[in-house]
């Protein structure tokens, strides 16, 4: 089992920043992709950015590509989403998921083996 707990969501306005982080516990990462996926009110989970653990390889939507930076950090067993240039069509609540063995390019919504609860972005003026 992986447990995952999102944090760092809030209330921002356009063009701000934002760092979400993923805790993760349970088991070592080394064989998991990692990635974060977004749900707006109404729409379906769609898929933000993936890292590949083990390698560090990275993965984008287009939709969020120079501007959002995915990250981890092997000592805290954290895995972080740098938002920066926050639109408010960015606004979603935010979940962490994880895939064993899983590929990055893209990461889909069904693939993975566990989620976070989720952290809510707001971005509006």
């Amino acid at each position: 089992q992986v447990q995952l707990v999102e944090s760092g969501g809030g209330l921002v306005q356009p063009g701000d920043s934002l760092r979400l982080s993923c805790a993760a516990s349970g088991r070592t990462l080394s064989s998991y992709a990692m990635g974060w996926f977004r749900q707006a009110p109404g729409k379906e989970r769609e898929f933000v950015a993936g890292i590949r653990w083990s390698s560090g390889s990275t993965y984008y939507a287009d939709s969020v590509k120079g501007r959002f930076t995915i990250s981890r950090d092997n000592a805290k067993n954290t895995v972080f989403l740098q938002m920066n240039s926050l639109k408010p069509e960015d606004t979603a609540v935010y979940y962490c998921g994880a895939d064993y063995w899983g590929t990055i390019a893209p990461m889909t919504p069904s693939g993975m083996d566990y989620w976070g609860k989720g952290t809510l972005v707001t971005v509006s003026s």
